[in-house]
Formats: structure tokens, sequence, C-alpha cells
């Protein structure tokens, strides 16, 4: 998806026009993402992270929603919109943008960015440089759902250094201690055992599919007891003495 421009305003009391600077609860202003897959992926990321986070309280992860981080505490000026990110350390509520003078100074503990021939360039260079030097985010990802390109970096001794995939291609998150991967044309999260972590809606179709093949099982066996019983009662066994 494109990016806002890093903007600042200059008030000048002699011109007509002042500047009026947003309000502190102002809403994320981002621009619409690129394609369904761009959406798509980025919602499955911070359903998946929710998911198997839901016991906990202490973390955030959103998606196309614009962190502000001016020193001079203005909105109207160094703004950032990361695809997927998530913050820990935090309270675990609704937010309608992430403000880092408003959040104890915290920046995002992850970065993910869904690449696009519009954004690559950006999300490889400028951006890459923001989250290492201003953010200090530890990892940053990216992916591409088109290309399949996926390469994440890890924050050492203040500078990205490239994480080692393993065999199977996934990349190692220290702070999420876990797993990210590409399955079935998704970047999706895998355990510290490498098992693929379902989504609510794959937990559901999982478990109908179980009941389902019970079902199916139990039908079998009461077929066979019926078919065993016949075939006593054509040797002149009645079923019912055994």
């Amino acid at each position: 998806m494109s990016e806002p421009a890093t903007l600042e305003f200059i008030c000048d009391d002699t011109s007509e026009d002042k500047v009026i600077f947003p309000p502190g609860d102002i809403l994320s202003d981002e621009p619409p993402l690129e394609s369904d897959l761009h959406r798509d992926q980025i919602d499955l990321l911070i359903r998946l992270l929710k998911s198997w986070w839901r016991e906990r309280q202490d973390f955030y992860a959103s998606g196309n929603l614009t962190i502000y981080y001016s020193p001079n505490q203005k909105k109207s000026e160094y703004f950032r919109g990361p695809d997927f990110f998530v913050v820990l350390g935090t309270e675990k509520k609704d937010r309608k943008s992430w403000v880092v003078w408003q959040e104890d100074g915290k920046y995002p503990n992850v970065i993910v960015e869904i690449l696009s021939n519009s954004t690559a360039a950006v999300d490889k260079g400028f951006k890459k440089q923001v989250y290492q030097d201003t953010f200090r985010t530890p990892d940053y990802f990216w992916f591409n759902p088109v290309t399949m390109e996926f390469q994440g970096f890890h924050l050492v001794d203040g500078k990205y250094q490239e994480i080692q995939p393993t065999t199977d291609g996934r990349l190692w998150s220290q702070q999420l201690e876990l797993y990210l991967g590409v399955y079935e044309g998704k970047l999706r999260l895998f355990t510290t055992e490498n098992q693929l972590i379902l989504s609510s809606e794959e937990l559901a179709q999982q478990e109908s599919l179980r009941a389902q093949q019970a079902e199916e099982r139990a039908q079998q066996a009461e077929q066979e007891i019926a078919r065993l019983r016949e075939l006593l009662r054509l040797q002149g066994i009645n079923p019912e003495n055994i």
C-alpha cells in the first residue's frame, strides 16, 4: 500500500490561513490497500495472533493503522502506517491510532510489511531505515503475496541482520517466540514445534470434521454389528442368546 509522506507544517501568525493541528484522538488515516490479497493477509495475521494469545492482556496487534512518533508530539508530522505490527508490554484494547508519546514511548516490537509493486522500494529502503534507526523495532519482516518473496531481520547492536531461514524456509521471531512462514500462499504463524497455528475458523472446521468422522465411525460400527447379527441368524443362532 502507498504511504503518506512525512509532513511538516509551519505556523505563520501573519498569514490569513493558520494551521489547525488535528485533535489528539484523530482516527488513523491510512490509504486504501492495494488488493484483496493485501487486506486478507493483514487480517489473517491479526486474527491468528489474537487467537493464539487470547489469554494474554499485555499486547496490542493491529494493521494498516497510523503510528505517530513526532518528537514535538504533533500528529501533523512524522507518521508511518505499517501493514501489521505488534507492541508488547502494553494494554490490550482498541485504539484509533498508535501515538507513541501517549503510549509510554513504546514502538512496535514486530513489524510486517506486505510488499507490492508500488511500495516494495520504500518498504525495503526508507521504511527499513526508519524501523531500524528510529523505531528500533527488534523484528522486521516483509512478504510479497504475489511473488512469495519473504525476508526478515533482527536488530543486533542497532543494525538489522538478516534472519536465516530454517530448512522449511521459516523465519524465527524472537519477539513473538513464533516462526513465520509461507503456507498455501499465505504468511502464517507456527509454534516452536513447527505446528501451524490455526485460525478460529480453521479450528471450527477441524472440530466439525472430527465430529463428522466420529459419527461416520459410529455408523460403520452399527452397520458391522447388524451384518454380524444377520450372519448368526442365517446359521440358526439367535444373537440375543450370545
